[in-house]
């Protein structure tokens, strides 16, 4: 293996999103669940990608972890540090993304980071240091209402600066579309003045690959994984696709859904409408009713040749009262063990073709189904390709941020499927 690219992410969708962005670029990729192992084999992969479950961790534990992966990844070799967070910037006041980046500029002995957490395939744009969802500035967009990290500022550089140690300063577009040069001198200026952060804008593939080429000699780059477009050719790699062929999972077909976002609720109303569909009862885990034994009876009990959905997904009222009679961090801890014990539980019932909604779901899943390493497979959309386990036993995963995807996600994902 001769590692190029390093990259650490702070939850398992964000890490798959990434993952196939440096596919489509051209390079060999493999996503591992946490650290790997020290005697893991990666075949001729030059990209790894290490996924974490950090995004909502306590801000300590986050930088931890991430300092972990990062010197795994040093110490075979990559040349350079990407760390991936969300494109709608999901944090608090407090972190996780200023403390992660502080930590790892510290690390790697950088001067200086480009922040750019810009998507334009999912809608996701920055333009003069403000973070676009669609139309709208982040804070007027449904993330406002996220359950865990509600985003109330749409100002990447305030948003950061709130988190972080060192100063955060713009790099408009009006410089990025002069090219790469520009980028550069613009990054030279702003470390004349001490800022240690660049907030990219960027509404363009076109933006994104002129960042990525001006950070060729960077050795850490933060952001979505739309940064990751202009990195691969850093390399001297092209943009010609590897084989992607998926292997033959004829098992029974998942479900799982643990996202609130707008998004997750469209689909999972389309999926409704075709195939069976239960919701999982926040209460009754909290009562320690048979919650799970009862979802699991009912989904083997449905016939095997249609999917069959299972979703904890809630308007932004539920939520709410539901974090009112149950607390927040239990109502949520409740629903991603139980989504994970029913994985689990219907794993070992043939269901070998499993679709999960929602980034602390992923993780939820995947840590109970002890996966420690992905295959990464053609794309169903922008930022969300299909995965599978290697080895005997095969499973055939997609990890989908909650954000993304449109309304016919889940029958889009089956219908690729052998």
């Amino acid at each position: 293996m001769t590692l190029l690219l390093g990259a650490v992410a702070d939850d398992f969708t964000g890490a798959t999103d990434l993952a196939s962005t440096l596919v489509s670029e051209g390079m060999s990729v493999v996503q591992t669940i946490g650290v790997p192992d020290r005697d893991a084999e990666f075949g001729s992969a030059n990209a790894i990608v290490i996924a974490l479950k950090s995004r909502t961790s306590p801000a300590g534990d986050a930088v931890a972890q991430s300092l972990e992966a990062t010197r795994w990844l040093q110490a075979n070799g990559a040349r350079q540090i990407v760390f991936k967070y969300c494109s709608t910037f999901d944090s608090t006041a407090t972190g996780n993304i200023g403390p992660v980046a502080d930590a790892l500029l510290n690390e790697l002995s950088a001067r200086f980071a480009i922040v750019c957490p810009a998507f334009p395939a999912n809608g996701r744009t920055v333009y003069m240091g403000t973070l676009f969802v669609g139309e709208v500035p982040l804070a007027e967009s449904s993330m406002k209402d996220h359950p865990l990290t509600p985003m109330r500022d749409s100002s990447l550089i305030r948003l950061l600066e709130a988190q972080s140690r060192h100063h955060a300063g713009l790099i408009p577009l009006s410089v990025v579309r002069e090219g790469p040069d520009a980028i550069r001198a613009r990054i030279e200026a702003l470390k004349d003045r001490g800022v240690r952060y660049g907030v990219a804008d960027a509404l363009s593939e076109d933006d994104l690959r002129a960042i990525g080429a001006a950070a060729a000699d960077h050795a850490l780059v933060t952001g979505g994984s739309g940064i990751a477009l202009g990195l691969p050719g850093n390399f001297g790699l092209s943009t010609a696709r590897r084989d992607t062929d998926m292997p033959d999972l004829p098992g029974r077909r998942l479900v799982l859904a643990g996202s609130c976002s707008a998004a997750t609720r469209r689909q999972i109303e389309h999926a409704r409408s075709l195939w069976p569909a239960r919701k999982v009862d926040v209460d009754r885990l909290a009562d320690n009713a048979d919650e799970v034994e009862e979802v699991v009876a009912w989904a083997v009990a449905q016939a095997s040749d249609a999917p069959v959905v299972i979703y904890g997904s809630a308007d932004p009222e539920e939520v709410r009262q539901t974090q009112e009679r149950h607390g927040v961090e239990r109502a949520g801890a409740l629903m991603e063990a139980a989504l994970a014990e029913i994985a689990l539980r219907l794993r070992r019932q043939e269901f070998d073709q499993i679709v999960v909604a929602g980034g602390e779901t992923s993780g939820a899943v995947t840590g109970a189904l002890g996966i420690r390493m992905l295959h990464i497979g053609p794309e169903i959309a922008p930022g969300v390709p299909w995965t599978w386990t290697l080895g005997e036993g095969r499973l055939g995963l997609a990890l989908k941020s909650g954000n993304f995807g449109g309304r016919t996600f889940f029958e889009d994902a089956f219908a690729m499927r052998p």
